[in-house]
């Protein structure tokens, strides 16, 4: 017995070790909005779901719980300028606008935001804060922040912010793949500066693409697999909340189909999974890493499907793969149709780009696919823009690279003796780069960069990011010549 009391002993003492091993030792490198929202701060109490598959549906509870996590964002625009850019929301955001490029004072615009995670990360469209020169953002309790761009994403108008603010409230994660048509949802904004609006709906589609998230660069590949929902969403609700009946965020609202500007039946919101993606690359790599598949490809039909004889009017058919792509290297061949991806349902060519949109490049992606009437599966590696399995790097961390300098913030008294509001003095010039061909010189102090002030060396990188076609502009002045201004602009390749 002595023996067996030892051995139980023994085997107890040595999990405990090995599991406190692992604790300390485990990989915790890449952070995650997921991790912060395991701090517990709101709760729906002891009830739970007030929803049964069959039962009464109450929305005070999910209401209550998300409408302090819902923010309002106003932004201000200098002379006009990021009102005049193109909206990809056309008409139907106008009285959001406020009507754009009107009037040479400062324009001012405004939208809904997500508060995340009880560190101050907020979410919301791309399009609510794109070129804006300042970030308000008004807590449901009214109090007032000023927010920080942290990073966007066009191709599917997300943007994260953050303001300086501890234990905050916040909506949890849900999983938008679970999310089924004709589930009722609530619609959650915070307009116009009158607090939160709650509307309520049900799910009417998903992986919905309508055509709106085109821009000016012909290399962007916009994503676009809405839910489609018919709770109300009017201009200034853009960057809200869509939730399920337990609380649980599901979309980021972005857009509505209108011929009037205001709610006409139909809205549509970023599927979370896809934002919480985005959101962590922009954390983690300054970029989101955008993973392809390699594949022209048409949307299945009855037509297509006669056409080709296919046995099935599901799944995507594959027209072309691009040379030395990923599905190339994978063996994936023209005539195959994709039916699934990770085992989910590919019945559109926007379930394809949502899934595939999901992963980085390097990540190993498993394929079902349709050929000559026989299931097969692939293993496919992605890959990047240029064509290799690695992680881009940032453009403006690569923008930065390139300038070959380094900044220090101006002091206060520096500050009065230039005359000048903010600024960053050049204090290290490298050999060969951008800023050396151009023949700027040690010292000077750059006040601007792309339009934006710079106060440091952040501001600088997060500036580098609205440079438009490679272009960039630094505005500033000399220390011994305070009284004028220079402005160079020039080429910044990153590729």
């Amino acid at each position: 017995m002595k023996k067996i009391a030892l051995t139980l002993l023994t085997a107890c003492v040595g999990g405990v070790v090995a599991v406190g091993a692992y604790k300390v030792f485990e990989n915790k490198s890449e952070i995650s909005i997921e991790d912060k929202q395991n701090v517990k701060f709101v709760s729906w109490g002891e009830k739970g779901s007030m929803v049964g598959s069959a039962g009464d549906v109450d929305f005070t509870g999910a209401a209550a719980l998300v409408t302090p996590g819902v923010v309002h964002i106003k932004t201000t625009y200098t002379s006009g300028r990021g009102q005049q850019q193109y909206n990809p929301f056309g008409d139907m955001f106008d009285d959001f606008f406020g009507g754009r490029g009107r009037s040479r004072q400062p324009q001012k615009a405004s939208g809904s935001g997500v508060i995340i995670a009880p560190d101050g990360y907020i979410v919301t469209n791309n399009h609510v804060v794109e070129g804006a020169d300042e970030i308000e953002v008004v807590l449901n309790d009214k109090r007032s922040f000023k927010g920080k761009l942290i990073g966007t994403d066009p191709n599917t108008d997300l943007a994260l912010i953050k303001i300086e603010e501890k234990n905050l409230p916040f909506v949890k994660y849900g999983n938008s793949d679970n999310v089924k048509v004709g589930e009722w949802v609530l619609a959650v904004g915070n307009p116009f500066n009158l607090t939160s609006t709650v509307t309520a709906g049900i799910i009417s589609a998903k992986a919905r693409n309508i055509g709106i998230l085109r821009n000016d660069d012909p290399d962007s590949r916009p994503i676009e697999a809405f839910i489609q929902t018919d709770a109300a969403i009017n201009p200034g609700n853009s960057g809200g909340a869509l939730v399920n009946t337990n609380g649980e965020l599901i979309g980021i609202n972005a857009a509505i189909a209108s011929q009037t500007g205001a709610y006409e039946g139909y809205g549509f919101a970023i599927p979370v999974n896809l934002a919480k993606k985005v959101i962590n690359d922009i954390l983690n790599f300054g970029t989101v890493q955008r993973g392809y598949l390699g594949v022209q490809f048409n949307e299945n039909s009855a037509e297509l499907a006669q056409e080709k004889g296919l046995k099935t009017i599901n799944g995507v058919y594959v027209e072309s793969v691009m040379e030395g792509g990923a599905a190339e290297a994978a063996g994936v061949k023209s005539g195959d149709l994709i039916t699934k991806i990770e085992g989910n349902v590919i019945k559109s060519g926007a379930d394809l780009q949502e899934q595939i949109g999901l992963h980085r490049p390097g990540d190993a992606v498993n394929l079902t696919v349709l050929r000559a009437g026989n299931e097969k599966n692939i293993r496919v590696i992605l890959k990047n823009a240029e064509n290799t399995a690695s992680l881009v790097k940032s453009t403006s961390s690569a923008a930065y690279d390139k300038l070959g300098a380094k900044f220090s913030p101006l002091s206060d008294a520096e500050k009065r003796k230039y005359r000048v509001q903010s600024g960053v003095k050049v204090t290290a010039l490298k050999e060969g780069g951008v800023l050396a061909q151009y023949d700027i010189q040690q010292g000077f102090v750059v006040t601007r960069v792309n339009g934006k002030t710079v106060s440091s060396e952040e501001d600088v990188k997060a500036a580098l990011k609205n440079s438009k076609n490679g272009m960039v502009n630094l505005e500033g002045i000399y220390p011994d010549e305070p009284s004028s201004r220079y402005s160079f602009s020039f080429p910044v390749a990153t590729k």
